[in-house]
């Protein structure tokens, strides 16, 4: 097992700067994920660490050892492209034992480590069929297995979910879990998909044109977001985002948005005076807002509500997404899937202000 290490990492392409300047560890034993949308920079990562690309500036170690000119073969890794890249004209068996065959292990050793990790893997009745033969999910097994019997230091996995339909998706998530937990080898995980970084990383590294956003524990990306791009990728719905300006109001700190107010928590106004008299981003999640025809009233000292017009009404079976319209900005509600609002209808809604964010509009940074 190792800890990976860029330090000062840049790639480029040409004019192209895939990679700015990242500076990551990834501790040993540590499942991390590298999130961010298309062109972020995060495969150009994985590939970095592979050794796939060279990097123009900075230095990559695994475990202790620099590996900036060891070639991939040789760097101890393993790694799961997302198309598989199986051999079709190969049995299963022998796709999973041809990395062995060419480094030359015993003929029985081999046979051992492909047979254990097609047991592990549930896929041991498939040793003798050839790719064409297995369906998405089973092809995907075969490509982790075929890394597994490397019994490589590091893992490093590229969007291997991303050609499996949704519920395939969400039973071979949780199978990677269970296999890291039980195998315990560090892991770089690269995914576009936030659901899929919050509920597989131990860690996870949100990027944005090559450069880190922030690097945190998932329920820490959710709740401490560093800045608006990170508060607005992660989470499904986004974020509301809305422009104003902190004021005072009555001795009390408020965020106005022209056409309607919201006070600002107590114990945040040390925070947020400095702010008094400028621009600011203010934000909140869909899942911290209500809809207050369901309370009957009764609302946490918390909560302060707006009037808005439901312009479009998803219903989702657990629950339902409500698009407003709040004083001409748009907002998105997840309430209780017993809220009879419809499209058209002009309704009341709470938002639980103890989950409100404040972002500097200019640098986009955090306030609070």
């Amino acid at each position: 097992m190792a800890r990976v290490f860029l330090e000062n990492v840049t790639k480029r392409f040409g004019n192209v700067v895939a990679v700015n300047r990242v500076t990551l560890e990834i501790p040993d034993r540590q499942f991390t994920v590298l999130v961010g949308p298309s062109g972020c920079g995060k495969t150009t990562c994985l590939r970095l660490i592979a050794g796939l690309e060279e990097a123009t500036e900075g230095n990559i170690y695994i475990g202790d050892r620099l590996v900036n000119d060891v070639p991939p073969k040789d760097r101890d890794i393993a790694m799961v492209f997302q198309n598989y890249a199986l051999y079709p004209h190969m049995t299963v068996y022998d796709n999973m034992a041809f990395g062995l065959r060419l480094r030359k292990y015993p003929k029985a050793e081999i046979d051992r480590r492909v047979r254990e990790a097609a047991a592990m893997l549930g896929i041991e009745n498939l040793l003798d069929r050839k790719p064409r033969q297995l369906s998405g999910g089973q092809r995907q097994r075969v490509a982790v297995g075929r890394a597994i019997v490397r019994e490589p230091q590091v893992f490093l996995m590229d969007e291997p979910l991303s050609n499996l339909d949704a519920a395939l998706r969400v039973q071979t998530r949780a199978e990677l879990k269970k296999l890291h937990a039980r195998l315990q080898t560090t892991t770089v995980y690269v995914t576009h998909d936030q659901v899929e970084a919050m509920t597989m990383g131990d860690r996870i590294v949100v990027m944005r044109d090559g450069v880190v956003q922030q690097v945190d524990s998932p329920m820490n990306l959710y709740e401490k977001p560093a800045n608006l791009f990170v508060a607005g990728f992660i989470g499904s719905p986004s974020m509301n985002f809305v422009p104003g300006e902190v004021r005072q109001r009555n001795g009390t700190l408020v965020f106005d948005a022209g056409t309607w107010q919201v006070p600002i928590p107590p114990d945040l106004h040390e925070y947020v005076r400095p702010w008094e008299g400028q621009r600011v981003i203010f934000g909140i999640r869909p899942e911290h807002m209500e809809d207050v025809a369901l309370r009957n009233g009764q609302l946490p000292p918390s909560f302060v509500t707006l009037r808005a017009k439901v312009e479009v009404h998803e219903p989702l079976g657990s629950d339902v997404i409500l698009y407003l319209d709040a004083g001409g900005h748009s907002l998105v509600a997840r309430v209780d899937a017993h809220s009879q609002a419809k499209m058209g209808d002009e309704v009341t809604v709470a938002m639980d202000l103890r989950k409100m964010h404040l972002f500097n509009a200019q640098t986009h940074e955090a306030i609070v």
